[in-house]
């Protein structure tokens, strides 16, 4: 749920906090913008996993795609799915809103809402002082700030560099793309209220390296920010590619973006000149909201990036479901898989939304990720666990499926790791 509802009440800036849940529901400057919330559907227990599930590996081929190059153009390309089993697909309600199709799904209601926000003990207890933050989340400079030219030299691997919360800057097979980018200090609709980094961006628009897509998962602030969306679309204009989810293109386009792509699930298309590195929407447990009259308006989702020697997944922002076994029969083992961690408790109102870091690594096994990258942590105070437990609890899960920390591991905002290569890229 994210910036949706912003940090709860209980937090140091509950007054600003509560004044922004009102304006989000009333107030929206992007003139049109969408909002999100879902359909209620009964919760299911979800099954263990025993240790000897993470060891199982599928060896696959690499396949590729062919590509229309027009702009706007929407094809679903023919792949090798190797598996070609019935998947979810998206669905509608009687008011044409997306619904969550998933048994484990919940909807948000106002009185759980209130509840949460000033209820609940909010435990972040995120440090005032910059010198004990610098400590304890060290902010550093990403390496293509120094040395532009070496981005996107991976040749048959792929690098990842986490600028924060969602955001993470992938290079493979030719390739550089963004997921989720949001450089603003405040993830709302304005920036006067709502929840404020106390993390800064590691870098800005203007020093990143040539992008040439971005991938977004779903509308909610933290996710999808309009002053990041209207900063990069200057800098790059038509040449960058935009990967939406299927509802989300004329608010895009209201933000001058030309080069544009919205897909439904398990839709698929490619850069134009890059057609060996196929794009798929594929399902999250979700919601979307950006006003007061957008609910699921748009839809939402994770990304499937297929290339001919690297694959990586993006869950965006979600709970846990059936979805992440789907996509990882169709497409997996993925290189690396991008995996929320952060923004979850109190389990009894998050956990609808917002996996928790045992959750993130079901995900893992399901999607059958080689390696993943904690994401949705450490930059936004947007739930109530300690703002340090994310990680402390990832490895903790870890232990538990018996996996190692560097299969799963954390990075410091603007570090970056080489994956699929004998040389570790260091900061």
């Amino acid at each position: 749920m994210g910036s949706a509802f912003g940090v709860g009440a209980s937090s140091p800036d509950a007054l600003g906090s509560v004044c922004w849940h009102i304006c989000v529901m009333s107030y929206s400057p992007e003139k049109g913008m969408d909002k999100n919330t879902d359909e209620e559907q009964p919760s299911t227990s979800c099954n263990q996993y025993p240790k000897e599930a993470v060891k199982r590996r599928q060896n696959s081929g690499r396949a590729s795609g062919a590509s229309d190059l027009s702009r706007t153009f929407r094809k679903s390309f023919r792949l090798d799915y190797r598996l070609e089993e019935d998947v979810t697909k998206s669905k509608r309600g009687k008011d044409g809103r997306f619904v969550n199709p998933w048994p484990t799904w919940k909807s948000p209601t106002l009185p759980n809402i209130l509840k949460w926000s000033f209820m609940e003990k909010n435990n972040s207890n995120v440090p005032r002082s910059k010198q004990e933050l610098d400590k304890e989340l060290p902010v550093l400079q990403p390496y293509f700030v120094r040395s532009p030219e070496d981005a996107g030299q991976t040749g048959a691997g792929m690098r990842v560099t986490w600028l924060g919360h969602a955001t993470v800057l992938v290079e493979m097979d030719e390739l550089v793309f963004l997921t989720d980018p949001i450089f603003s200090q405040r993830a709302s609709p304005i920036q006067l209220l709502g929840p404020k980094r106390f993390r800064g961006p590691p870098c800005t628009v203007a020093q990143l390296p040539r992008i040439d897509a971005v991938l977004i998962s779903h509308t909610h602030y933290d996710h999808l920010d309009y002053n990041s969306v209207a900063g990069l679309n200057e800098r790059f204009g038509s040449e960058l590619r935009w990967f939406v989810p299927l509802g989300l293109l004329p608010w895009m386009q209201r933000c001058g973006c030309e080069n544009v792509i919205e897909l439904d699930w398990w839709e698929e298309n490619c850069v134009p000149g890059h057609d060996a590195v196929t794009f798929v929407f594929t399902p999250s447990q979700h919601w979307c909201k950006r006003t007061v009259t957008d609910d699921n308006k748009v839809l939402w989702g994770s990304w499937s990036v297929l290339g001919p020697w690297n694959r990586f997944f993006f869950a965006g922002d979600t709970g846990y479901c059936f979805a992440f076994e789907q996509i990882g029969k169709r497409f997996g083992p993925f290189d690396l898989a991008a995996i929320p961690i952060g923004a979850y408790e109190p389990r009894w109102f998050m956990k609808y939304q917002h996996v928790d870091p045992e959750e993130a690594v079901r995900i893992h096994i399901d999607v059958q990720a080689k390696k993943s990258v904690a994401i949705h942590w450490g930059t936004f105070a947007l739930a109530n666990e300690y703002y340090l437990d994310p990680p402390v609890k990832l490895n903790e899960a870890l232990e538990r499926y018996g996996l190692k920390k560097d299969d799963f591991f954390v990075l410091r905002h603007g570090e970056s790791r080489n994956l699929n290569t004998n040389d570790r890229f260091e900061n």
